[in-house]
């Protein structure tokens, strides 16, 4: 075909905002948009069975907006090089245009490529479509990266605002021909049995679905967010992190449409966290399996691996924990604050390795992303950027009645807790009736929290202690 332009998508799966396809069709050639399923981008975290299936929807979404465009969605399978190789052989592509992605290996794999493809003569390039600001760009004043998030946040409220998105592109030229496709299911996304219903019937993965939530947000819930966003019964939040991290929506359309907002200030906080782990990960691409705070790899963790499956299947015996943990098995979601109760009941009441928890966050989110998921999990831990002091353990019975004081959110995940009254229903061992089939607390909350705070004196003594 000559003078093509292989479009190779990857967490950008949108055409609004999207730098790579306005380059692409401003070149004035024919574009061929392609999808490679490539588990080496993922370097030892391949998408969990929750996040596969949005991709799958994803994907189906883009094609269909692809083909009122006039386009067809090429999907492949990896390696991405031998892939887009092969391409290049079939369409004659004389460049291939990306977003970037920043998680480790992706980085990795597109340097390989660029390296690769420019030596044969290929226009091969990168464009920011998922980050408001370039991680290697934004030093802090010593010329190093950020490790804590306030005067990262402060540093990027001052600067310029990110640029303002683009809309639509003009239709680029469609091939003469076009290369082969495999169909969607021959990525074997979709899981074989229909788990995923549940998930289905709340969910609107693609493009379209990302900017209805965006809008039903600023126009209800934005204005009480702050207020709200910490109550766990209630959908106070935005809804929008599965959507972020597909790249149906981009974070410079979410930061101009609620810029101009009255009460935009702490949604607009939780957006930088998000790059704020983005930048943490470029700059210390070790942290997703080891600590940031080196001491922390001395940690006395509990040997053996004993309360991890009742704490997965949300039978701990502390309600707030297990309601969480039984959300995210059923929706592929867990509200935040109650991520951070379940996460600090893990790594400080059971004393489990933050990394068990890191991968079972990573196999049943649907919004699973490694900058985020390390973020927050080093964060709970103590162990990471800005860390949460170790000695802050969330109790779970007064996090539940503060932020779920009448129990509505845990009776909704743990039906065995329906006739047990408001006053107990976050300590129902206290009960003179406890709850029947409901099990009783695998540890006692108080006994485990001084556990930890021994097993932290414990681990600052083996790194002080003189060798």
């Amino acid at each position: 075909m000559g003078a093509t332009t292989l479009l190779w998508l990857r967490q950008d799966l949108r055409l609004r905002d999207n730098s790579a396809l306005r380059a692409a069709a401003a070149r004035g050639h024919p574009v061929v948009p392609v999808y490679i399923w490539s588990p080496e981008e993922e370097g030892g975290w391949p998408a969990g069975a929750a996040s596969r299936w949005w991709l799958n929807e994803s994907l189906r979404s883009l094609d269909a907006s692809l083909r009122e465009f006039g386009l067809l969605l090429i999907l492949r399978v990896g390696p991405a090089l031998d892939a887009l190789c092969a391409l290049i052989a079939e369409t004659g592509a004389d460049a291939v245009y990306w977003n970037r992605r920043y998680e480790p290996a992706a980085q990795a794999v597109s340097h390989a490529i660029r390296q690769t493809l420019r030596h044969r003569g290929i226009d091969a390039r990168g464009f920011n479509s998922s980050l408001l600001v370039e991680p290697s760009e934004f030093l802090n004043q010593g010329g190093k990266p950020y490790q804590v998030y306030t005067p990262f946040m402060r540093a990027l409220l001052r600067s310029a605002d990110p640029p303002l998105p683009q809309g639509m592109p003009r239709a680029p030229k469609a091939p003469s021909r076009w290369p082969v496709s495999l169909p969607l299911d021959a990525l074997e996304l979709r899981p074989a049995v229909p788990w995923y219903l549940r998930m289905a019937a709340s969910s609107r993965p693609g493009e379209a679905g990302a900017l209805a939530r965006l809008k039903k947000f600023i126009g209800g819930r934005l204005s009480a967010y702050e207020r709200t966003r910490d109550l766990p019964a209630i959908a106070g939040t935005s809804g929008l992190s599965a959507h972020l991290h597909f790249g149906e929506i981009g974070p410079r359309q979410i930061w101009h449409a609620v810029r101009s907002e009255r009460h935009r200030a702490g949604f607009l906080r939780e957006l930088i966290w998000r790059e704020f782990g983005y930048h943490l990960l470029h700059h210390f691409p070790r942290t997703p399996t080891e600590p940031l705070r080196e001491a922390f790899a001395h940690f006395p963790w509990r040997q053996g691996l004993r309360g991890l499956s009742a704490w997965q299947r949300g039978e701990t015996g502390i309600p707030l924990v297990d309601a969480g943990m039984r959300e995210l098995w059923a929706t592929g979601r867990m509200h935040n604050r109650v991520r951070m109760i379940v996460g600090s009941f893990l790594v400080k009441n059971l004393l489990l390795p933050w990394q068990e928890g890191a991968r079972w966050f990573w196999d049943t989110l649907l919004d699973a992303d490694l900058a985020s998921n390390t973020l927050n999990w080093q964060w709970v831990a103590g162990c990471g950027a800005d860390a949460a002091p170790y000695f802050r353990v969330f109790n779970p019975v007064l996090q539940g009645r503060r932020f779920d004081p009448t129990g509505e959110y845990v009776r909704r995940w743990i039906p065995e807790l329906a006739g047990t009254p408001d006053r107990h229903v976050h300590s129902p061992w206290l009960s003179s009736s406890p709850p029947q089939g409901y099990p009783p607390p695998r540890v006692d909350l108080r006994q485990s929290r001084q556990a930890a705070l021994d097993a932290y004196q414990a681990m600052r003594a083996e790194i002080e202690t003189p060798r």
